[in-house]
């Protein structure tokens, strides 16, 4: 009885209502990058952690990585000590799953970032990712600090932004980690492409 509460437990900590919440640890996970890697994001505690959900085949992260606010900003960002990692959470068969598809995409949007693959899903059920871009911040910590949009423009061109101004969210809460203070907008809403899960 008591290990089939157990897993019970574990299958709702992974379904969305219960996914990571800003404000506490950031779930653990060890996962393959394209390379054959593996990764593991307890191996990056007392660092800045950026987690991108990804999908090469989404025209959302296609506009945001060729024209949009992901350009250069893993560049910009990890030349600063932070650490950024993509997660494709697409199951196999699914639009923008699989290896191959994946390896090429990084070396065509120039991405020197890992992309690691989530083929059954229970990494991005387990931060609640729902579309890509998907955007998270974890702190040095390991608390989540920052879940949601890239930034404030949904056409993921960076080219009409709500407001009038672009706002990069990942960069304001970097800047504010970086500068002590609390992060001025710890959670928006994520515009994108549903990540393909399957099921």
């Amino acid at each position: 009885m008591k290990t089939l509460l157990h897993v019970a437990s574990m299958v709702m900590l992974c379904g969305s209502a219960y996914a990571a919440e800003v404000g506490a640890p950031a779930p653990d996970f060890s996962l393959k990058d394209t390379d054959g890697k593996q990764v593991k994001l307890a191996d990056f505690k007392g660092k800045i952690v950026v987690l991108e959900w990804f999908n090469p085949e989404c025209p959302f992260v296609k506009a945001a990585h060729g024209k949009g606010s992901l350009v250069g900003d893993a560049k910009k960002q990890t030349a600063k000590g932070v650490v950024w990692l993509a997660v494709n959470s697409g199951a196999p068969g699914k639009q923008g799953a699989g290896l191959e598809k994946n390896k090429s995409a990084r070396q065509g949007f120039g991405m020197e970032h890992p992309v690691l693959l989530d083929e059954a899903g229970t990494v991005g059920k387990a931060y609640g990712a729902t579309n890509t871009p998907h955007m998270f911040v974890i702190d040095k910590s390991g608390k989540l600090v920052y879940k949601g949009a890239i930034d404030n423009s949904p056409d993921g061109e960076g080219v009409s932004p709500q407001g009038g101004k672009l706002i990069n969210y990942v960069d304001q809460a970097i800047e504010d980690l970086t500068a002590g203070r609390p992060v001025k907008t710890p959670e928006t809403k994520a515009y994108g492409c549903s990540v393909k899960y399957g099921s």
